[in-house]
């Protein structure tokens, strides 16, 4: 009986790590130069779940980049990607952006698909309390 339960176990801990393991990784977008303006987005999902986001914005004949970043931890749902930041420890002075509220749906081609059709594995985020991240859309590197 203990071989069955420590098999079971194995088992649930091996599909969740290979469901989070291919979620995990490193999706940018880069819009513009339109009008003079260039915005880079990064974000990072790490194995352990925790999430890190840059957001850097170049306007032509302005003194400086403006630099937005988050951070916090991640989890994983029926291809539902949910964000929470914790305010005590993951807002600061630089990391501003707080992610609680903001959802995202992971999109990747199904391992059923035969056909030849490309479907970029991406994030695209559909809910969000930063109202320019609620329609962004993320592809994988």
């Amino acid at each position: 009986m203990k071989i069955l339960f420590s098999t079971i176990a194995l088992l649930l801990h091996l599909v969740a790590f290979t469901q989070s393991e291919s979620i995990s990784g490193i999706y940018t977008r880069t819009l513009g130069p339109s009008n003079g303006i260039e915005i880079m987005y990064k974000l990072s999902l790490n194995n352990d779940g925790s999430f890190t986001f840059h957001s850097n914005t170049k306007q032509k004949g302005a003194p400086a980049d403006k630099n937005l970043y988050g951070k916090g931890t991640w989890k994983i749902e029926k291809k539902v990607v949910t964000f929470i930041t914790n305010e005590k420890t993951d807002i600061s002075e630089d990391y501003t952006l707080d992610f609680n509220g903001s959802k995202a749906r992971f999109i990747s081609k199904s391992p059923r698909d035969k056909s030849n059709r490309i479907i970029e594995t991406a994030l695209q985020f559909y809910e969000s309390n930063i109202f320019w991240i609620e329609t962004l859309r993320l592809p994988k590197m």
